[in-house]
């Protein structure tokens, strides 16, 4: 099994949405970065786990726990002139962008970005490096341990 770390702006979709849709299970839809892309398409294997990462807001976190649940799908967003994550370049027989759908875990205790950079054992984790803004980032086995062992506990 694989660990991830998965970043959405909680007024797109939170953990409290995750919980509540239907089936508790959401595409994650917009991923408009190449590498994160390919982690999904690519690294990405079902029954993965990942931390539910609030981003984009006034304090940024990890609010819950999600499972990876499908295999990877073109992004339909992408077809869709009017959506925010058009793309004009991409089409149906040719998609650029990938998705998956990940189940509702647990919410968790919130562990806010701040708290996750006191820990030295978490000093080499790609959310906390210098300019990292990838919406998805792995996460080793021993930062998930720590963090859902620790901090979580």
């Amino acid at each position: 099994m694989n660990f991830w770390l998965m970043k959405s702006e909680p007024d797109e979709a939170s953990i409290d949405d995750l919980a509540a849709a239907p089936r508790q299970t959401l595409p994650w839809t917009g991923v408009r970065n190449y590498q994160a892309r390919n982690f999904m398409r690519d690294a990405m294997q079902v029954g993965d786990r990942a931390f539910f990462y609030h981003s984009g807001c006034a304090e940024p976190g990890i609010a819950g726990i999600c499972e990876v649940c499908s295999e990877p799908y073109p992004d339909p967003t992408q077809f869709v002139a009017v959506d925010p994550y058009f793309d004009p370049k991409s089409l149906p027989d040719q998609p650029r962008w990938w998705l998956r759908d990940v189940l509702f875990v647990a919410k968790t205790r919130f562990v806010p970005l701040a708290e996750l950079r006191r820990h030295p054992e978490l000093a080499t984790m790609p959310l906390l490096a210098r300019g990292n803004r990838l919406s998805i980032t792995p996460v080793s086995a021993a930062e998930w341990q720590f963090i859902t062992g620790t901090l979580m506990a």
